[in-house]
């Protein structure tokens, strides 16, 4: 598979990634199995995918755990990137940036992944009673320590500020600033897809300015972009897609043009190239900095997912991709 870097650091990855969450969390848990998740890992390796995203909150714990099954065989082949900075209660999810609580999380996590190092250590969320830069300078101790190689963050929630266009990341590119001067920052993680373009318009731009890597959450719109999922098909009630705007069956059927726009991309392409191929080279096109991250527990995705790093989209496609109507069912 292609190889891209992260940060300054020129840390190479595969292409195409692996989100590891829908193993342990947040998606139809009646339907996770340990045994197909540690398969859909090795293949994922196997294939080149060797960015392996995952966080101490997801389970919470059991996915770091999950992961150090794979990587206590494998460790050399894989690059681990996990988060601190969210706790999960019974109903609810706090951020904690403590530097106490970030040195104590590291740990934590690096005996649940058996690792002794992780490649990039992201702040999952800043802290609203912690100046981010206490927090990021707690994180910047563990590479001087040699725990962690590099150090990211994560903007996915951004979209729950009820923003849009311009001003969505605002808020986080000052964060970043701020940041900066404290340590350098490897990567953000952000939401990019088809259907969820918003970074392109600031930070994306802001993050290959700099020559920071960028990893594109949710590429495949929570699954929507497959072209696997049917209108009122219903999700089980820990589904985070049973409470997202999208996902009601009035706006999975609205929203269907987009589906059927990369299925008609794709048709171009051959008989085997699939809508959610043509969504993740669209994301890879965005630039060479740019890592799609799709989430997935099944070993057949993970494949269809690493093949997508060899499909090239021409002029015409992105064309046509950018002419597609915007998604219904935002946040706004």
């Amino acid at each position: 598979m292609e190889r891209r870097t992260i940060g300054a650091g020129a840390l190479a990855v595969g292409a195409v990634g692996l989100g590891c969450m829908p193993m342990s969390w947040a998606y139809s848990t009646s339907r996770q199995r340990g045994d197909e998740s540690l398969r859909a890992v090795h293949r994922a390796l196997d294939l080149g995918s060797t960015l392996l995203d995952t966080a101490d909150m997801y389970g919470p714990f059991t996915n770091e755990l999950l992961l150090g099954r794979v990587l206590k065989e494998r460790r050399s082949d894989a690059f681990v990137s996990t988060k601190v900075g969210l706790l999960v209660g019974e109903q609810h999810i706090v951020a904690n940036g403590r530097p106490g609580y970030v040195r104590r999380a590291c740990d934590a996590s690096l005996r649940r992944l058996q690792t002794d190092v992780i490649d990039l250590y992201q702040l999952h969320r800043a802290d609203p009673e912690v100046p981010v830069e206490e927090t990021w300078g707690a994180m910047a101790e563990l590479v001087r320590a040699g725990k962690v190689r590099a150090l990211g963050f994560c903007a996915v929630g951004a979209r729950g500020g009820r923003r849009s266009g311009n001003r969505l990341y605002d808020a986080t590119i000052r964060q970043l600033r701020r940041i900066q001067q404290e340590f350098p920052v490897s990567a953000v993680e952000a939401e990019l897809s088809v259907w969820s373009p918003e970074a392109l318009d600031t930070l994306l731009p802001w993050c290959e300015t700099r020559g920071i890597g960028f990893l594109a959450a949710m590429p495949l719109g929570n699954g929507f972009l497959t072209g696997t999922l049917t209108p009122g098909q219903g999700f089980e009630r820990d589904d985070m897609r049973a409470r997202h705007p999208r996902f009601t069956a009035e706006m999975m059927a609205a929203n269907q043009p987009i589906v059927v726009g990369l299925r008609r991309i794709a048709a171009r392409h051959g008989d085997h190239v699939t809508p959610a191929q043509v969504a993740l080279a669209w994301t890879l096109a965005q630039g060479r900095h740019v890592i799609p991250v799709p989430g997935t527990k099944h070993e057949r995705w993970v494949i269809e997912n690493a093949a997508a790093a060899r499909l090239r989209l021409s002029p015409q496609d992105l064309a046509e991709v950018a002419g597609l109507p915007g998604a219904q069912g935002s946040w706004e």
